[in-house]
């Protein structure tokens, strides 16, 4: 018996980053949301932990750990010592969200394992332990079981769900180099080395963005503070900004520690449109992907 669970990629409509603290973290205020790009893990009961990868071409599956290092397999691991389990499964997982590209790909496959085994296994897990066990794992696990939008506040590991009435078009714009998130907050360390960093939170205005439906105001309130130090070891992603904003996108936005960008449009066909005008200036790994979507959800039981 095996049983599939489809878990979303996340961005960041608002990453406020703290200074470093003295556990070695930067406290974050962040709002998460999910977006329809996938990775599905298929979850089998067998004598020894094993983890197979999957993707299409445009994913970069060397990036992946395959050993007991992976994410999922501790994810898995976590779940059955929680329950004083001595069992072991064989955990596969079909990537469609880029590798190492800001939009936590690796805690989807974690999330994603976590609900496969429980509904495997008939443990019936409370969801505070499955987000407790999330939170162990990573900042944004918890977030990949809940989906949608919320509020991540701490390090990003307590997740508060939003109002948010928008229907949201997304291009997401892949790059061929990932970027090392321990590397894009050094370079954040940086960048503001003896200046005060506020303590970050959320507007209000944002929230009224979301709960109104409104694109331009959600476009002018997009904020990403990993972004400058992002492009200063990117320069690069700076022609990717100019040539969406050129395509008419509303507004463009690193996701995350990067190097995936994120183009805001007005619907659909505009994010089509926007789509199509990147591919004539050489961008040829896109997606156009809508948003708010489920968080780590059942797609198969078989």
């Amino acid at each position: 018996m095996s049983l599939t669970v489809r878990a979303p990629a996340k961005i960041n409509l608002h990453l406020g980053v703290g200074a470093l603290g003295a556990d070695g973290y930067h406290p974050l205020a962040t709002l998460y949301q999910a977006v329809g790009l996938y990775d599905d893990v298929t979850v089998e009961e067998q004598l020894e932990w094993s983890v197979h990868l999957r993707g299409d071409g445009r994913i970069d599956l060397g990036e992946v750990p395959s050993g007991d290092d992976n994410i999922a397999l501790r994810a898995g691991r976590a779940l059955a010592a929680h329950h004083g389990l001595d069992r072991a499964a064989k955990v596969e997982i079909r990537k469609g969200i880029p590798v190492a590209g800001g939009m936590a790909g690796g805690s989807a496959d974690a999330a994603a394992t976590l609900v496969a085994l429980d509904r495997l296994w008939d443990l019936q897990t409370p969801d505070d332990d499955l987000l407790r066990l999330a939170a162990g794992l990573g900042s944004d696990v918890p977030f990949a079981l809940v989906g949608g939008t919320a509020l991540g506040s701490g390090h990003g590991e307590l997740v508060t769900p939003v109002a948010d009435h928008g229907s949201w078009w997304w291009v997401v714009v892949e790059d061929d180099a990932g970027l090392a998130t321990p590397g894009v907050y050094r370079a954040f360390d940086e960048l503001h080395a003896g200046r005060d960093v506020p303590t970050p939170e959320i507007p209000s205005a944002l929230y009224d963005a979301l709960a109104d439906g409104d694109v331009e105001q959600l476009a002018r309130l997009l904020r990403n503070d990993l972004q400058e130090p992002a492009l200063r070891l990117r320069p690069d992603l700076a022609t990717t900004f100019d040539d969406a904003l050129a395509a008419g996108a509303h507004a463009a936005l690193l996701s995350g520690s990067g190097p995936s960008v994120l183009l805001l449009c007005a619907d659909r066909d505009q994010a089509e449109g926007v789509e199509a005008e990147l591919a004539e200036r050489g961008h040829r790994r896109t997606s156009v992907v809508p948003a708010p979507v489920a968080g780590a959800h059942v797609v198969e039981y078989v």
